[in-house]
C-alpha cells in the first residue's frame, strides 16, 4: 500500500508487522517515531540497525514477555533482505501476543523489496508501505509541520528554497531546520544561503553517475540549475568526472586492479571506488576519445553563446554524451 492508505489504517489500528521501503528515508523514520510514541515503547523496544542485525536476538526478543511490562516493539533497519523463513517467523511472533510489534525498514533498492511483500500480507498480519521521493509541494508541506512543531518562523518560499538547495532530501532539510531554530528569528532565503551548505556537488556527482549508467537525467539537470549551479560549473564537473574515468581505466589495464589512492592521490570510500571502476571497465577507449572531443566542442559553444542558449546547449551536450556510452 501507499502512504495515504497507511495513514487511514493507523486511524483504526496499528498493524502488527510493517515493511517500510522506497526512496524516502525521512518518512520511514517518521512512522517509526509514531509507533514508538503511540505504543509508549521507548523503554521496552529493541532496535537493530544494519551491522547490529541478529536474527536470534530478534527472535528471542519477540518470543518473551516484555521485561518492563510494556510493548515488545522490534525495529530493524537493514539494507539487505532478511531470508523468507526468518521474516515469516518474526511476523508470526509479532502476531502471537497483543504486545508484540515488528517494523522492518528496508534500506536496499526498492525493486528488491517486492519479493518480501508476500510475507507482509493482511492474512499473515502484516502490511507493506512504499514511500517515494517527495516532490517540492509535498516536501514543503512536511517541513511546514516540522517548523510548527519546533516553532521556527519560516514561510513557504524559504522552505521551497531549502528543499531545492538540499536536493529534496527531507532528512537533511529537517536537520537544518533544527539548526536554524537556534537563531530565534524569522528565517529567510538569505539566512539559508548564508548558513546552509548546498548539496549541489553531491547532486552533480549523482547526475554524472546516472548519465554514465544511461539513466534519465533531464530532471536532475533542472534541479541543479534551480539551486544555482551554472552551465560552466556542470561542464567542468563533467570534464573532471570523465578524466577520472579515463584514469581508472588506464590504471586497471596496466595493473589489473583498482587503487583510488594511486589513481587520484586520495582514497575514495570503497563503494565509490568500485562504482567508478565498473564504469571505467564498461566504456570502450574509442568511446572515451569521442566524449573528450565532444566536451571540447561543447565548451567552445557554451562559452561563445548567450545565457539563454547556454542552458539549451548544456542539455544537448549531456544527452549527446550519453549516446556515446
Amino acid at each position: 500500500m501507499y502512504q495515504r492508505e497507511f495513514d487511514q489504517r493507523l486511524q483504526k489500528l496499528f498493524p502488527k508487522a510493517v515493511l517500510f521501503y522506497g526512496e524516502n528515508d525521512y518518512m520511514v523514520d517518521y512512522y517509526i517515531e509514531i509507533y514508538i510514541k503511540q505504543l509508549d515503547a521507548k523503554e521496552s523496544m529493541l532496535s537493530l540497525y544494519y551491522d547490529e542485525w541478529n536474527f536470534e536476538q530478534a527472535k528471542n526478543f519477540l518470543s518473551q514477555s516484555s521485561l518492563f511490562g510494556g510493548t515488545n516493539l522490534l525495529i530493524v533497519k537493514y539494507d539487505k533482505k532478511i531470508p523468507k523463513k526468518e521474516l515469516d517467523l518474526l511476523i508470526e511472533l509479532a502476531n502471537k501476543t497483543p504486545d508484540n510489534y515488528f517494523i522492518y525498514g528496508y534500506g536496499g533498492v526498492a525493486k528488491d523489496a517486492r519479493s518480501m511483500q508476500s510475507s507482509f500480507t493482511e492474512k499473515k498480519g502484516g502490511v507493506w508501505v512504499r514511500f517515494f521521493e517527495p516532490n517540492i509541494r509535498d516536501g514543503v508541506a512536511i517541513l511546514q509541520q516540522k517548523a510548527q512543531k519546533i516553532r521556527v518562523d519560516i514561510d513557504h518560499y524559504a522552505l521551497q528554497h531549502l528543499m531545492l538547495l538540499l536536493n529534496n532530501d527531507l532528512a537533511l532539510c529537517s536537520n537544518e531546520l533544527e539548526k536554524l531554530a537556534i537563531l530565534g528569528t524569522k528565517i529567510t532565503g538569505k539566512d539559508i544561503d548564508r548558513l546552509v551548505y548546498s548539496t549541489a556537488p553531491l547532486a552533480t556527482e549523482q547526475l554524472l553517475i546516472d548519465l554514465f549508467n544511461k539513466k534519465p537525467i533531464i530532471n536532475t539537470i533542472g534541479k541543479l540549475l534551480d539551486i544555482g549551479e551554472d552551465e560552466a560549473s556542470i561542464l567542468r564537473a563533467t570534464q573532471y568526472f570523465v578524466n577520472q574515468i579515463f584514469l581508472f581505466q588506464a590504471y586497471i589495464k596496466i595493473n589489473g586492479d583498482v587503487d583510488s589512492n594511486a589513481i587520484l592521490g586520495y582514497k575514495l570510500p570503497k563503494p565509490i571506488e568500485e562504482q567508478k571502476a565498473q564504469l571505467a571497465l564498461r566504456i570502450k577507449s574509442a568511446s572515451l576519445l569521442k566524449i573528450y572531443e565532444h566536451l571540447l566542442d561543447s565548451e567552445l559553444l557554451i562559452k561563445k553563446s548567450n545565457n539563454i542558449q547556454k542552458e539549451v546547449l548544456l542539455y544537448g551536450m549531456l544527452i549527446k554524451l550519453q549516446q556515446y556510452l
